[in-house]
């Protein structure tokens, strides 16, 4: 996939939710709330991955034998 596929959806996305709310404060609210998720999203990812790391160093493994 063309790394400008993701970028270019997305903005198309947006463009088609703000041409359906006509509302700005309503747009405000809904973009407020979609950078909140993305942003809790990460924290979520980024936990996982230090419980990952975390768990991979400390179980033993039998690459020695």
């Amino acid at each position: 996939m063309n790394e400008c596929c993701l970028p270019g959806g997305i903005t198309a996305l947006a463009c088609a939710i703000a041409n359906n709310i006509k509302n700005t404060d309503d747009l405000f609210m809904l973009a407020a709330i979609c950078g909140q998720l993305g942003s809790t999203l990460t924290t979520i990812a980024s936990q996982r991955t230090l419980i990952d790391d975390k768990k991979h160093i400390e179980e033993p493994t039998d690459d020695f034998y």
